[in-house]
């Protein structure tokens, strides 16, 4: 098995060269000149495994292809500003360059470097920031100004600890298609997509290429997806990183942790196979940490009972990875997605006997199962929040307007995707070209104003999306795996 790059050249030229970018523990800064240019990162659902996973057990997570996609846009020498557009929760702040805590950040002992592995954040750093963040839409709710603080922080705390005082001025513009508070690991693909276009712009990553040696390609991902988790960390406080990990290297991972004194055991599934997916949202509000309370206590009160449903929910996760690396699993064929749809109904049903479903949930599986479209299983925390459908292949478009007639009648929202799709990207220049003949020989170029007016989740993903109505955009470039 190796490790490649999809793409047929660098980033602009940009090199991985150590003995370039490392001078003493110097980096060398982007030009303020460079163009627009773009990344995205994708979501993540659970597919085997919730719950269990609090308590020890093995749990599959992959990516979906519902994206978070980030322009940024240099700005002339003279400004000297740095502003976050995050329009989707209406986030809109700009910061001095200058007045920035720099210094504290770049004091001895707290100099991070971009090769540095930060597994906790630092309480004066911390501090240092604070002020920066006081002022951040005070005409807002208390629980929107949280959003927007966590986002504005994990933001500042990734360009401090990366960039230094002579950083260009930016303008960085962020939109997303993936729900927000869904479970779907929407702030881990905005922290992927922060990292990746930061160590870019500071020259420590080289843009996905097709001779990209796999120790050096292996070694731009695992970079990338270090300075996510700390992201969530500013997000999130205390994340597993499972969510960032799926974001960065796409696919899916075998996620394992028994000892929460020591890191979780990781294991990526590269081979694990692109598969149609339906995702439902139910529309529920849910609590995580409710739902898993809620396992909690049914475990005191039945300990042996409850540990066997997890025990089997465990077992079911380990079936599904030896399945899916069977040799002969084939994602089209009938007979290897029954296979897997059958452990994704047995996992549900598990998940049922601990309590975490819901009416809306089940009401969902009863929709689906009564147009024989697909296998459904609830998927995240349970008690509301979405159900994922593995699509048969062999279902009519018929069949397939009936159920989303149905759904939206009951008021679920539904998003067609893509399991195991590929993680992060980059798109450099960010001009976009559909492949439509002689009018697309330029390509679009896409800047601010074209991004900031697409309408909604569709608008997005018909401007810049890895996917367009012509196929895949080749301009969009991934590290990936292939055997």
């Amino acid at each position: 098995m190796s490790l490649r790059a999809n793409g047929r050249a660098t980033v602009n030229g940009i090199r991985d060269d150590m003995d370039r970018t490392q001078i003493n523990g110097r980096k060398r800064q982007s030009s303020p000149l460079m163009p627009a240019f773009m990344v995205s990162a994708p979501g993540k659902v659970i597919v085997f495994g919730e719950h269990a996973v609090v308590h020890g057990k093995a749990a599959i997570a992959a990516s979906v292809s519902l994206r978070s996609y980030l322009l940024v846009t240099a700005l002339s020498k003279s400004k000297r500003t740095i502003s976050l557009r995050f329009p989707d929760i209406n986030l809109t702040h700009t910061w001095n360059i200058d007045d920035l805590p720099w210094a504290t950040f770049s004091a001895p002992g707290k100099k991070k470097y971009y090769y540095d592995l930060v597994t906790s954040l630092d309480p004066e750093l911390v501090a240092a920031l604070k002020p920066h963040l006081a002022n951040i839409s005070l005409e807002e709710p208390e629980h929107v100004r949280k959003v927007h603080n966590n986002s504005a922080f994990a933001f500042l705390y990734l360009l401090l600890s990366l960039g230094s005082q002579n950083f260009p001025g930016c303008l960085y513009t962020l939109r997303s298609t993936i729900p927000i508070a869904g479970g779907l690991g929407s702030s881990a693909s905005i922290s992927v997509c922060l990292a990746a276009a930061l160590l870019l712009q500071i020259r420590t990553l080289s843009g996905p290429h097709p001779d990209q040696p796999f120790d050096e390609a292996r070694l731009q991902v695992e970079r990338i997806n270090r300075w996510a988790f700390v992201g969530e960390m500013c997000i999130h406080g205390n994340p597993s990183g499972v969510d960032n990990t799926v974001a960065t290297q796409g696919k899916a991972v075998v996620f394992q942790r028994s000892d929460y004194a020591k890191p979780p055991k990781v294991q990526p599934l590269w081979n694990f196979p692109e598969l149609p997916l339906l995702l439902v949202d139910t529309r529920q509000p849910k609590s995580t940490a409710a739902e898993v309370a809620k396992v909690g206590a049914l475990k005191k009160m039945h300990p042996q009972i409850t540990e066997a449903v997890l025990d089997a929910i465990d077992k079911v996760s380990e079936g599904a990875a030896r399945l899916i690396a069977k040799p002969d699993f084939d994602p089209e064929e009938l007979s290897s997605l029954e296979d897997l749809g059958r452990l994704m109904t047995i996992n549900h049903g598990l998940l049922v006997a601990l309590g975490v479903s819901h009416p809306r949930l089940e009401r969902i599986r009863e929709l689906v199962d009564h147009e024989g479209i697909g296998w459904t299983k609830l998927t995240g925390a349970g008690g509301g929040g979405c159900a994922i459908t593995l699509l048969r292949p062999d279902v009519s478009q018929e069949r397939m307007n009936k159920l989303y007639e149905s759904l939206e009648a009951e008021n679920y929202g539904r998003f067609e995707t893509t399991l195991g799709c590929d993680g992060v990207g980059v798109l450099w220049p960010a001009v976009i070209k559909n492949g439509t003949g002689e009018d697309d020989v330029g390509g679009q170029e896409i800047d601010q104003e074209k991004f900031l007016n697409a309408e909604g989740i569709e608008g997005v993903e018909e401007l810049v999306g890895v996917t367009g109505e012509y196929g895949d955009r080749d301009a969009w470039k991934f590290w990936r795996v292939e055997d």
